[in-house]
């Protein structure tokens, strides 16, 4: 199952905006996406008020992960570069 780690370095954190781009992402592969924080809570990234209810601030590390296929790392390395931009 490809993965990749993650520390949000937005500055604001994990807000609407980026949440949403997330969120499209997510629902727009063809399988779940699952985004797992280190408290061990998992959320399915095609929810807006699943991952909106995270939280998630800048410093936080999540786990993101989905199952194998053609476009599986295309799809988390977009979203990788979502959380860890820079703002």
């Amino acid at each position: 199952m490809p993965t990749r780690h993650v520390i949000i370095s937005a500055h604001n954190g994990v807000h609407a905006r980026p949440v949403a781009e997330l969120v499209r992402l997510a629902q727009a592969h063809e399988g779940p996406i699952v985004l797992r924080t280190t408290s061990g809570t998992e959320v399915d990234l095609s929810s807006v008020l699943a991952v909106m209810d995270l939280a998630l601030s800048r410093g936080d590390e999540v786990v993101l992960s989905t199952a194998e296929s053609p476009t599986a790392d295309a799809v988390l390395e977009s979203l990788v570069g979502v959380l860890a931009r820079q703002d």
